[in-house]
């Protein structure tokens, strides 16, 4: 079988589990935010945070219990690394220090998992398991609970309740990502994942020194990192390391569990927003972007011509015997296109087009099908942005799903488009700009702004992936990436609840002859059109100088 055809034959595989998927998950999400029930465990989580799951509130309380929380995370994970090494299963790892700690624990609660660390050399088993494990399901919780909250703002109408972010928290960890990751943990162990508590082993010896591995819970936290669009990696070789991801089977399950809730929360959004077809045209737009970007890059990675390539199948340099050009593009193309930030080859090798096909799906803003809730909370908002657009064609006030899109929503919508280019491209100038941060670059030219250019891409939109050349352990960039990983976050999510806030306390317009039918093909062209147009304009020049710049001269 030519690699090629294999690399068809796995994508056409994805795209059928994702859709025999898509609508019982769709459907059971759609039941855990709309029930009124409590299960037994959940009271006793409620009890013991002493919150009340039945009280609604409007979008600054919702806003604050998601501030209130995160920042409660990101000390307690700081606190955990800073006295790692009088912890016991520290496997005699020293304590973390104070720029690393801090650029970690905001990394893990921002979703970004973001590593300048080799985890098998620096975290314990207390670390991995009771810190970074832990934020790998509360902070996927936290993303689908202001999605949900989003949703509800198109839904519900004359109120400015939202929900109650205690209940959405809880709901989503223990009725949705945990059963999940129970089940795919068994999985992976199945393919050969490792999952123990073992200490350091010797593995063999060379001249001058002996190599060592660590055990660990690893295919529990691999699922979780995955199901939940996280990324960190128990290993400092991520996915491409044996232990957590062993086989191509494995492979194909993973980039599934990354896809999986982001493309079937459209589902949920149309049953929470009473029209499944507004679903599909979203899930629509989402597809047409993955599967065009998927497309690209295995053409991309395939096509270098010249003995060394034609003997590989493709451009291996960076990729593994066991997943091929194929598996590791579908796998680079989902983790960008997501905010997981996960690999199972290292992108600093890739084309100089495919290095570029990498930073465009992070620049979109990771919303095709993006974060585990981020994806659809983004996607929405280039929806409303779309619609202002076709508004403004005709002459006519915008509308979507009955709500009006008035001054205040078009404000609070490019509020949030502009949050992240600012710093991406504000961070990425200063660092090029001063001597210091330069001298992390190991390639020089336009290889190496896109080094720079890509870390801060992947911090900002909470990615996580890096080139991989970059020697990002300094106190400059863990300092900077871990600024604008907390800012990338949360300051979208402050115009996200508010937008949804001011949707929620409308009374929704009857639709007419001159309404826009945003459930219609046309509409899915259109949304496509201004992510591409706005993110080419936002992103093009930075674009011209590394990636394309790049790829035209090789």
């Amino acid at each position: 079988m030519s690699p090629v055809l294999a690399g068809v034959l796995q994508l056409l595989a994805l795209v059928a589990a994702l859709a025999l998927a898509y609508r019982p998950l769709g459907d059971h999400m759609a039941r855990v935010y709309g029930s009124k029930k409590h299960l037994r465990v959940e009271k006793w989580i409620y009890k013991a945070i002493g919150a009340d799951p039945d009280t609604e509130m409007r979008w600054p309380a919702y806003l604050r219990g998601v501030l209130a929380f995160s920042a409660a995370g990101v000390l307690f994970l700081y606190l955990l690394q800073r006295l790692q090494g009088t912890l016991p299963g520290s496997l005699g790892f020293r304590s973390i220090d104070p720029d690393q700690a801090f650029n970690t624990a905001a990394s893990f609660v921002a979703n970004t998992n973001w590593q300048s660390y080799s985890g098998e050399q620096a975290m314990g088993h207390v670390v991995q398991t009771g810190g970074l494990a832990v934020q790998n399901f509360v902070s996927a919780a936290v993303g689908i609970a202001v999605a949900v909250a989003l949703v509800r703002g198109f839904a519900r109408s004359r109120t400015g309740e939202l929900g109650n972010f205690w209940a959405d928290l809880v709901r989503g960890t223990v009725r949705i990502l945990l059963p999940i990751s129970v089940l795919g943990a068994l999985v992976l162990v199945a393919c050969g994942a490792l999952q123990n508590f073992s200490g350091i082993h010797e593995v063999g010896q060379f001249v001058g020194g002996k190599q060592e591995w660590n055990g660990g819970a690893v295919a529990s936290q691999e699922v979780i990192k995955e199901l939940g669009t996280n990324g960190g990696g128990y290993f400092n070789a991520n996915s491409a390391h044996p232990f957590e991801n062993p086989t191509p089977i494995s492979n194909l399950f993973e980039i599934f569990l990354i896809l999986v809730i982001p493309f079937s929360l459209t589902r949920t959004f149309g049953r929470m927003a009473g029209s499944l077809r507004q679903g599909y045209a979203i899930l629509a737009t989402m597809a047409t972007i993955w599967l065009g970007f998927t497309a690209l890059m295995m053409w991309t990675e395939f096509h270098h011509g010249g003995p060394a390539f034609d003997l590989a199948g493709g451009a291996m340099e960076g990729k593994e015997t066991r997943f091929g050009v194929g598996g590791s593009s579908i796998f680079a193309v989902a983790t960008t296109l997501t905010s997981t930030g996960a690999v199972n080859s290292f992108h600093s090798s890739y084309t100089g087009f495919g290095g570029g096909i990498q930073l465009l799906g992070m620049q979109l803003g990771e919303i095709a099908p993006g974060g585990t809730g981020s994806g659809l909370y983004g996607m929405l908002i280039m929806a409303l942005i779309a619609v202002f657009i076709a508004g403004l064609m005709v002459g006519r006030t915008p509308e979507y799903l009955g709500k009006k899109i008035g001054t205040r929503q078009i404000k609070l919508a490019a509020c949030y488009i502009l949050v992240t280019p600012a710093l991406v491209l504000g961070f990425t100038a200063v660092a090029m700009a001063l001597p210091t941060p330069g001298d992390s670059m190991t390639n020089s030219g336009a290889h190496g702004f896109s080094e720079i250019l890509y870390a801060y891409t992947s911090g900002a939109n909470n990615n996580g992936s890096a080139f991989a050349g970059l020697g990002a352990d300094t106190q400059w960039f863990n300092s900077t990436i871990g600024i604008a990983m907390l800012l990338g976050r949360f300051l979208p999510m402050v115009f996200v609840l508010a937008l949804a806030g001011s949707l929620a306390e409308q009374q929704p317009v009857p639709s007419t002859a001159g309404t826009l039918r945003t459930e219609k093909p046309l509409f899915t062209g259109l949304l496509v059109g201004t992510i591409m147009i706005i993110t080419g304009l936002t992103y093009f020049p930075a674009l011209a100088l590394g990636p394309l710049a790049e790829g035209l001269a090789s």
